[in-house]
């Protein structure tokens, strides 16, 4: 009997001729023997998995507080040394995770990275999950989030509420990859907040989910047809975790849902962007369209394809070089926006 391990995960060869080959590395001696997560039963426990493989650790930062609101948590972090004059800029984030998982302790890293990096107060927000919690609760959170952070953040944070940014990115690269679901309620937040009048500064998205429409066949986003055999977040995966948050496809088709159909006056209300996709995602066509339309609206937009690069790579940062060159990048795109 052979004591090989089955290959449950294979890199396609049509993939691995583009695949950058440190992540093709990484992924045959971590992932490609576990199943993927659409083929094993449900179980909340998952949520709870310790590993972050490949990631890197959090950086030191002045003060690292949770705070509890209405169904959720925020966990803030605080830069060391003075607050500018006026207060801190501010960058809510939303971790990725599908919807489904995912949970600010894994984003620790990310979060004190921009914090420090980009000398600003990082919101981290722990909005509820599908399927238990299925939309629009994560949306409601969100709101609240951005609510609490613009009408408390000053009294409470030490913030500016007229430096405001929020940003998504995907979740930590653990054997069942995570998918930008934070980047989706970032996009949607920009359009809730101008709906609210609460100004924003800026939007950092990273890989993000903007249209729970698409599908394979779908001539409008090539990159789900041409990256089906991709590595980590397969097309049934995506599926997968479209259904676990949105299980009525009636609802796919509403902008806080799907924020590429928000009204064009809504996009022309919107902050700058900085969009990060992935070449051999199948989201990077959704992304490109994102940036695409927030131009078309007179908004400033720059994106940024990572070439030989799949859908996972932020969260890897502590052992691919891809993954510290984006969350560099973002910092400093962050940065930039707050310190012109």
């Amino acid at each position: 009997m052979s004591s090989e391990r089955p290959i449950l995960q294979p890199i396609h060869p049509e993939i691995e001729a583009k695949l950058l080959q440190e992540y093709a590395g990484f992924h045959r001696n971590h992932i490609q023997h576990t199943p993927y997560l659409q083929d094993i039963p449900w179980d909340p426990a998952i949520r709870a998995a310790p590993a972050v493989l490949g990631g890197s650790d959090p950086v030191p930062v002045a003060k690292v507080q949770d705070f509890a609101l209405s169904n959720f948590s925020v966990r803030v972090f605080t830069p060391e040394g003075e607050a500018p004059a006026g207060g801190w800029p501010v960058f809510i984030f939303f971790h990725g995770g599908g919807w489904t998982l995912g949970r600010m302790d894994t984003e620790n890293s990310f979060s004190s990275n921009m914090c420090k990096r980009a000398n600003a107060v990082v919101v981290s927000v722990d909005y509820r999950l599908g399927p238990e919690h299925p939309y629009p609760a994560a949306v409601d959170d969100a709101v609240e989030a951005l609510q609490w952070v613009h009408s408390k953040g000053a009294e409470l944070l030490g913030i500016s509420p007229s430096r405001i940014a929020v940003g998504g990115s995907s979740s930590h690269a653990d054997t069942h990859a995570r998918i930008d679901s934070g980047g989706n309620l970032a996009a949607i937040s920009t359009h809730k907040a101008a709906e609210l009048g609460i100004p924003l500064a800026f939007q950092l998205l990273v890989v993000p989910v903007v249209d729970n429409t698409a599908q394979v066949e779908d001539g409008r986003y090539p990159s789900w047809k041409e990256n089906h055999r991709t590595v980590s977040l397969v097309a049934p995966k995506m599926l997968w975790f479209r259904k676990n948050w949105t299980p009525d496809p009636a609802d796919h088709t509403k902008w806080d849902n799907s924020p590429i159909f928000a009204p064009d006056e809504l996009f022309k209300k919107s902050p700058p962007a900085w969009i990060a996709v992935a070449e051999l995602d199948i989201l990077r066509d959704e992304g490109i369209a994102y940036g695409e339309k927030l131009m078309k609206a007179g908004v400033a937009a720059d994106v940024k394809v990572y070439i030989g690069a799949p859908h996972p790579i932020m969260a890897m940062d502590g052992a691919l070089e891809v993954g510290k060159e984006l969350v560099s990048d973002a910092a400093n795109a962050l940065r930039k926006a707050f310190y012109p």
